[in-house]
């Protein structure tokens, strides 16, 4: 019986560290260019950002080779900022974009970044473990609507419900 749970806590988790249906990783992915701190432009929403505004994610390399992640949003309706600290790694090798990142003890959830503008690191367009996770991340609060459109396209073409983004307000007033 022991060894039943086990590995079903083994499938279970690893499941979470999948790539969706037709979401490939980038490749000739450099992490030190990512490195830094992005803003959530767009995403499917969920439980954990509901309601969160003016959203950023940085990324710092810790001297275990780890990346720190820290993801931060403004809550309007409590008038207080959120945070929530995490920690990533790759699944296998560092120059593809496909991480886990794990902000609760050891579960883990895939970070597969699918689409980045390779030339400047400018944007980044970035799925979970599953269709219901997704985000365009950029370097700075606002991007041009060809960038938008693009994402848009993108995503669809891979399974992912497009019409129920969310554009995060990075102008939000109560926020700065």
């Amino acid at each position: 019986m022991r060894l039943f749970k086990i590995l079903l806590i083994s499938i279970v988790l690893s499941g979470c560290t999948g790539t969706p249906k037709g979401v490939e990783p980038v490749s000739g992915f450099e992490l030190d260019r990512y490195l830094g701190k992005w803003y959530e432009i767009a995403r499917l929403d969920h439980s954990f950002e509901e309601g969160l505004s003016a959203v950023t994610a940085d990324y710092s390399l810790q001297d275990n080779g780890r990346v720190k992640v820290i993801n931060r949003g403004y809550n309007a309706e409590k008038d207080r900022w959120e945070e929530a600290e995490g920690k990533a790694k790759f699944v296998e090798n560092a120059d593809i974009a496909h991480l886990k990142v794990s902000f609760f003890g050891p579960f883990y959830g895939s970070y597969i970044v699918f689409g980045l503008d390779k030339q400047d690191y400018q944007y980044a367009f970035v799925a979970g473990p599953n269709h219901g996770y997704l985000w365009l991340l950029a370097r700075t609060p606002n991007v041009s609507n060809n960038v938008i459109a693009r994402f848009i396209n993108e995503a669809s073409q891979r399974g992912f419900e497009t019409d129920n983004l969310i554009f995060v307000d990075q102008d939000s007033p109560s926020a700065k």
